[in-house]
């Protein structure tokens, strides 16, 4: 059986900015232990902003999500708002103090897309004793719409498995959209996700067209696949940064001035990132004294 090596575990077992619950930490222990049931919970919190946008349409037809009708008219997207666990748990508990609750009202649901759900559910499986991390990448089994054949930008979460022996891959805030007979989404097979790394290098050896990465900012290209690397490689290190903060050569006057010197070194970020736990060092080297890479931009930065 393999086992996750002892740094590792300490890793993935500690807290971040985002992820720390605070005083929520003696509740977070009184959750579930099965992984699927904390999912429920946390899903049953929240309302995607496209869904929030959607109404009672598309995937919730059935009310799967709730009834949009019921959320006040001026609720907006809260992602600027609400980013650490322990921000999130605050305004649950102030909306309805069940806090965590598989019947929310839809009106007192935060909204909130899947980075939060993720640190939400990384939040929870730490203070539980439960090697977690949160990643990004993209995702090409959700339905665009109009934009066809796409891989869109997503957040997703690992847990380690002591019993299975192996790192988990879940996807908490996909899981109400996809029919169980497509996959499992707290046990996602391999081949199902496009994770940044994979995508960066498959772009870069021409193996993918670049326009087949799309975010929900409306951009496609090889500049998105870097703003996942750079979520990606952020939360591997236990930093899961908002949306508009991003690796300094992220912004798009220093992007189209990258070298091929310049995208060399990123090739060799991804190329590590493909076996995170097999480069652990490597990576936490880089993490220690890459500016390149820890720095970022974007807001006030």
């Amino acid at each position: 059986m393999k086992k996750l090596r002892d740094e590792l575990k300490e890793h993935y077992l500690e807290y971040s900015t985002y992820t720390y619950p605070g005083f929520y930490g003696d509740v977070l222990k009184t959750m579930p232990d099965d992984i699927q049931e904390i999912g429920l919970l946390v899903r049953k919190s929240f309302i995607h902003r496209t869904t929030l946008e959607a109404g009672n349409t598309y995937n919730n037809t059935d009310l799967r999500f709730g009834d949009m009708t019921k959320v006040p008219w001026w609720r907006q997207p809260e992602d600027d708002v609400l980013q650490t666990a322990p921000a999130m748990l605050a305004e649950l508990y102030r909306r309805d103090s069940k806090g965590l609750s598989l019947n929310r009202e839809p009106q007192d649901k935060l909204v909130l897309t899947c980075r939060y759900v993720s640190i939400l559910m990384a939040s929870i499986l730490k203070t539980k004793g439960i090697p977690c991390r949160v990643r990004a990448g993209h995702v090409p089994y959700f339905d665009m719409g109009k934009l066809g054949d796409v891989s869109t930008d997503h957040w997703f979460n690992q847990y380690w498995s002591d019993e299975e022996g192996r790192w988990v891959t879940i996807d908490v805030d996909g899981s109400l959209s996809l029919e169980k007979d497509i996959f499992d989404p707290y046990d996602v097979p391999e081949g199902k996700i496009d994770y940044a790394a994979d995508a960066w290098l498959n772009v870069r050896s021409s193996k993918v067209d670049a326009k087949h990465f799309y975010n929900a900012g409306g951009f496609r290209g090889l500049r998105v696949i870097l703003w996942s690397l750079a979520y990606d490689f952020h939360s591997i290190m236990n930093d899961e940064i908002i949306y508009n903060h991003g690796f300094t050569f992220s912004e798009l006057k220093e992007f189209k001035a990258l070298t091929e010197k310049d995208l060399k070194e990123i090739d060799n970020l991804a190329g590590l990132m493909q076996d995170i736990d097999r480069n652990f060092n490597e990576l936490t080297n880089i993490w220690n004294n890459n500016k390149k890479f820890r720095l970022l931009a974007g807001s006030l930065l």
